[in-house]
């Protein structure tokens, strides 16, 4: 598995869940500050979902201050749905129910163990079968604005 993950700041949770994602021998792609590269939320966010969206990576991580900014800019892009993720709850029924192909957080709320519970959440789980027809209708919605 490839993931995409980009921030618009390098700090102790972008760290620590590179680190968490290297564990479980999962190849990264990094963007913004994590690369060493200085880019604004809006443009870490186009780059990371642009590698999901074109299948050059399986899935993306985004972080910025509040997660909002990155979770509105990546789903710009077609093919797109991100997902912000306080708790592990959430992020478990963003990929059963929404199928969200990227996961955004927080940076000023998140902390390392909620992160952590997050991650695991995240790549723990799966589009259940059930919800094909609803995650088929979000992508008709977003060819039907998109002209």
């Amino acid at each position: 598995m490839k993931i995409a993950i980009g921030s618009d700041e390098k700090n102790h949770l972008t760290d620590h869940v590179i680190d968490l994602l290297k564990k479980k021998n999962i190849e990264l792609e990094l963007y913004g500050p994590l690369a060493g590269e200085e880019l604004e939320w809006t443009d870490v966010a186009e780059e990371v979902a642009t590698k999901v969206a074109n299948k050059t990576c399986d899935q993306g991580v985004i972080f910025c201050c509040t997660g909002t900014g990155v979770t509105i800019a990546a789903n710009k892009i077609p093919g797109i749905r991100a997902a912000l993720c306080g708790d592990a709850q959430t992020a478990t029924g963003a990929r059963k129910w929404n199928d969200a192909n990227v996961l955004t957080m927080s940076l000023r709320s998140t902390s390392p163990s909620v992160a952590e519970e997050i991650i695991e959440a995240w790549f723990s789980s799966k589009a259940e079968d059930e919800e094909k027809e609803n995650i088929d209708k979000v992508s008709r919605l977003e060819k039907k604005y998109s002209k």
